[in-house]
């Protein structure tokens, strides 16, 4: 008999489960911008379209998905679920469908694409422009305070309006504007063009004397911003509980815990590239930049292609030390303290792996300004001989390692070979630190046993759940 304070769980695991209806939304035109959206079908002669919803508008996928063939003619597919963050586009999952464009729904990281046209649609959330502007007056009493207003991507449709009614008292703010891709050309000084955003400065050290403020929700978009602009005092307005407050975060303390990843990077002899995005333009470039700068530190890396990382995934790969993931701007500040191994970024990387590279108190989330080319490239310092090389002493553990540069020739054999034949006697020799480790493990995985297990016929299964299988009685 089951107590008033614990069960057995056969409730629930017995309790029906039937399809969530919901209803969409009525103003679905207005919402999803159809006419916009039409037009961009029709103008690129697009056959095949993809329609990617993040989880909270797939409810609206399939009214959607029927008013666009309708207004198009042209074979629409939707994209419920996401190889990575929602966020990004998912070109993986629209060419799998043979789309020859992609309608990106909802909030969006506005990261460059790498082959098909794209066009983002973040959808009309409402914003109250008065109770708004009014939050902006008590949080900035003085009329000539320089700020830099920024807004989630579902509130850029209402900036104009919040702009006339706010740029008349404050000569000195400054609205941002949404872009998609990258600038044709190198930025103009005294612009500033991240994050899909783009805002005028009178010069670029100039934009740590303004103050941010933010229109939305805290979330992932908002720590990368604070991050990346951490000498600016952050505010925000949340339009959902229209209420605005000076932001309290502690950015000193968060900046604290990134460099202290940083120092795990420097003692960790293993690590692993987690492949984050497969749509971001230059992930490849990257993933080869990262390979070459661990390979010259003297680490060994694996590139792991995870999906989405979690705990539970991570925590197969016991000899990675570290784990650096790839990903959009907002998804590669990972929190890994629920993790086994930590997880840095890329930028973090170079800053335990690169000599030439020093923290400069300017934090970088894109890992596009890492590459040949861009802003913030550091080219590597030539090599060091061993014994030339300073003595570095872990902050963490005590002991000396190794922080020099070092020339190493680059590995003849496949990434992928784990055994090679070491004479003629088919003696097998294992060149890999994995295999060696899991030759250690108690637990291997699942054998094939290949030629040893005796072939039998299909015979019918049990039915049911484990709890209960149908085939079995039950006590009384």
């Amino acid at each position: 008999m089951a107590t008033a304070f614990s069960s057995d769980g056969e409730a629930a695991l017995r309790r029906e489960l039937g399809p969530a209806v919901a209803e969409p939304r009525g103003d679905l035109d207005g919402f999803y911008e159809m006419g916009r959206a039409a037009a961009f079908v029709r103008g690129g002669g697009f056959r095949k379209v993809a329609l990617q919803f993040p989880d909270e508008l797939l409810a609206d996928a399939a009214a959607v998905a029927a008013r666009m063939e309708a207004a198009t003619g042209a074979e629409m597919y939707v994209l419920g679920d996401t190889t990575y963050g929602s966020c990004c586009v998912d070109e993986v999952a629209a060419e799998h469908a043979g789309a020859e464009a992609v309608l990106h729904y909802g909030p969006a990281c506005l990261s460059p694409c790498r082959k098909l046209p794209v066009l983002h649609i973040f959808g009309q959330q409402p914003l109250d422009i008065g109770h708004c502007a009014e939050a902006f007056r008590e949080l900035y009493p003085d009329r000539q305070s320089r700020v830099v207003v920024l807004s989630d991507v579902v509130y850029v449709h209402a900036m104009g309006e919040l702009e006339q009614q706010l740029c008349t008292e404050y000569p000195n703010i400054v609205f941002s504007r949404v872009v998609c891709g990258d600038p044709p050309g190198p930025t103009p000084p005294g612009e500033v063009w991240q994050f899909g955003r783009r805002f005028p400065v009178e010069a670029p050290g100039d934009l740590q004397d303004c103050a941010m403020f933010y229109v939305g929700a805290e979330g992932l978009a908002l720590t990368s911003f604070m991050l990346t602009w951490n000498r600016c005092p952050f505010s925000s307005f949340d339009p959902a509980t229209g209420c605005g407050r000076r932001e309290t975060l502690n950015v000193n303390r968060a900046l604290m815990r990134r460099l202290y990843l940083v120092e795990r990077a420097r003692d960790a002899r293993v690590v692993g590239i987690l492949v984050g995005t497969l749509g971001v333009a230059g992930y490849l470039a990257v993933l080869q930049h990262l390979r070459e700068l661990l390979r010259r530190a003297g680490k060994r890396s694996y590139t792991l292609a995870v999906g989405k990382p979690n705990p539970a995934k991570l925590a197969n790969f016991l000899e990675v030390d570290i784990f650096v993931l790839v990903a959009c701007a907002q998804n590669s500040v990972l929190d890994s303290s629920n993790f086994y191994r930590p997880v840095v970024t890329p930028y973090e990387l170079e800053l335990a792996c690169n000599p030439a590279r020093e923290w400069t108190g300017n934090y970088l989330t894109d890992f596009r300004d890492l590459l040949p080319g861009a802003c913030a490239h550091i080219e590597l310092p030539p090599a060091v001989p061993a014994a030339e090389a300073v003595p570095d002493i872990s902050l963490i553990t005590g002991e000396m390692r190794a922080a020099h540069l070092c020339d190493l020739p680059a590995p003849q054999l496949p990434p992928s070979t784990t055994l090679a034949c070491r004479d003629q006697s088919r003696a097998l020799a294992e060149i890999s630190p994995a295999a060696s480790f899991l030759e250690s493990r108690s637990w291997r995985g699942l054998e094939q046993q290949l030629g040893q297990t005796p072939v039998s016929k299909a015979v019918q299964g049990r039915r049911g759940i484990a709890i209960a299988y149908e085939d079995e009685g039950r006590e009384q």
